[in-house]
C-alpha cells in the first residue's frame, strides 16, 4: 500500500526524492519548504525554491511556514495524518512534536556516512577534507543534529579530481533511489536502524566567507581540494593582476601538477601555480560578471607573465 507522506526539503538536491517517491506510488499529503527568497540582480524578486517549483508541477500542495515551533503550525502539521515525514535538506530544525507527529516518525536523506559530517554542508567538507569515499544514508530523525539511527546507506566513491557541484549531481539521484526503497521495507517492517558508530563523529559547518580566498602557502593537494569543494559555489577565488589592478577571480577547477617556486608564483605559460608544498595548474577561471572559462581562453585576452607572485 502506498504511504502517506510528509515530504521537506528545499533545494535541487531535494527535488529527485520528491519525484522518485511520486514515480513509486506514495501519496504526498503536502510538501513543506522553506518560503520564496528574494531573488534577481537587485534581490527585489521572490523566487520559489526548487522543491515548491517541482511540487506545483506535480500538482501538490506546498506549506512555507518561517517555523514549526508555533502550536497551531504542529497541530496544522500533525492534522495531516501521514504515515511518515521525509526530509531531504529543508534547512529547519524539526521540534520534537513535529518529529512525532506521524506514525512512523521522521526519515531523512544525509549525504554523508555518517556519523563523519554531520551538518549543512557534508559534501563540500568531504571534498575539501580530501575524503575518498561518502555516501547517502537513511537516518530515523531525533531531536541531535543528524544522530538518529541508520536504516539504509549506499558509498560512493570521490573522484580525485570530483568538484562538489558532480558529487551532488550523483548523490541526489542516488538518494532518491535510496529513499524509495528504506520506505519499501519500512512499510513491510523490514527496515533495520542500527545506532551511529560511538567515534569518528564530524561536523560539516556551513561555508564560511574566510575560508574561500586561496592561501597559496598551503600544500597543494590542500589546494586542489579546496577548488573542488568549493565549485561550482561559494568558488575558491584569488587575486590577479590584470591590465594593472588586481582582480578577483573564481577557480572552479584545477589540477595537480609538477613544479616548485615561492608560493603564488606563476611557474608556466599555462597557468601553473606553485604552491607551499608542490604545484596546481588553474584550469577554470572565472571573472567577476564573466563566464567560466578554461585557462587558456582565459589567457587569450589576459597576459600573465611567468614569475609573477599571485597575491
Amino acid at each position: 500500500m502506498p504511504l502517506r507522506i510528509i515530504f521537506m526539503g528545499t533545494p535541487h538536491f531535494s527535488v529527485p526524492t520528491l519525484e522518485a517517491l511520486v514515480e513509486a506510488g506514495h501519496q504526498i499529503v503536502a510538501v513543506y519548504t522553506q518560503p520564496p527568497r528574494p531573488a534577481g540582480r537587485r534581490g527585489l524578486d521572490l523566487t520559489a525554491s526548487p522543491v515548491q517549483q517541482a511540487a506545483e508541477r506535480l500538482g501538490l500542495e506546498v506549506r512555507s511556514p518561517v517555523t514549526l515551533r508555533d502550536a497551531a503550525e504542529q497541530a496544522a502539521f500533525a492534522a495531516l495524518d501521514a504515515d511518515v515525514a521525509v526530509v531531504v535538506a529543508y534547512g529547519l530544525l524539526l521540534p520534537p512534536a513535529i518529529l512525532a507527529a506521524t506514525r512512523l516518525g521522521a526519515y531523512n536523506g544525509h549525504a554523508s556516512l555518517l556519523p563523519r559530517w554531520r551538518g549543512a554542508a557534508p559534501i563540500q567538507r568531504a571534498i575539501m577534507a580530501g575524503d575518498t569515499e561518502t555516501g547517502m544514508m537513511i537516518m530515523k530523525m531525533e531531536e541531535g543534529l543528524d544522530t538518529g539511527p541508520v536504516g539504509l546507506v549506499d558509498r560512493v566513491e570521490i573522484g580525485a579530481d570530483e568538484t562538489a557541484g558532480e558529487l551532488h549531481d550523483r548523490l541526489m539521484h542516488v538518494g532518491g533511489r535510496l529513499m524509495v526503497e528504506a520506505l519499501a521495507k519500512l512499510e513491510a517492517g523490514k527496515l533495520a536502524l542500527e545506532p551511529q558508530a560511538a567515534d569518528g563523529a564530524t561536523y560539516a559547518g556551513k561555508i564560511a566567507k574566510t575560508e574561500t580566498r586561496i592561501d597559496w602557502k598551503l600544500p597543494a593537494t590542500e589546494i586542489h581540494n579546496r577548488v573542488r569543494g568549493l565549485a561550482p559555489f561559494p568558488g575558491a577565488w584569488c587575486e590577479i593582476e590584470i591590465a594593472g589592478r588586481l582582480e578577483r577571480v573564481k577557480i572552479l577547477r584545477s589540477a595537480l601538477a609538477k613544479g616548485s617556486g615561492a608560493a603564488g608564483e606563476i611557474l608556466d605559460d599555462r597557468m601553473t601555480v606553485a604552491c607551499g608544498e608542490g604545484a596546481v595548474r588553474l584550469v577554470e577561471i572565472q571573472r567577476a560578471g564573466g563566464k567560466p572559462v578554461k585557462a587558456g581562453e582565459f589567457l587569450h585576452g589576459t597576459r600573465i607573465e611567468q614569475g609573477t607572485i599571485l597575491p
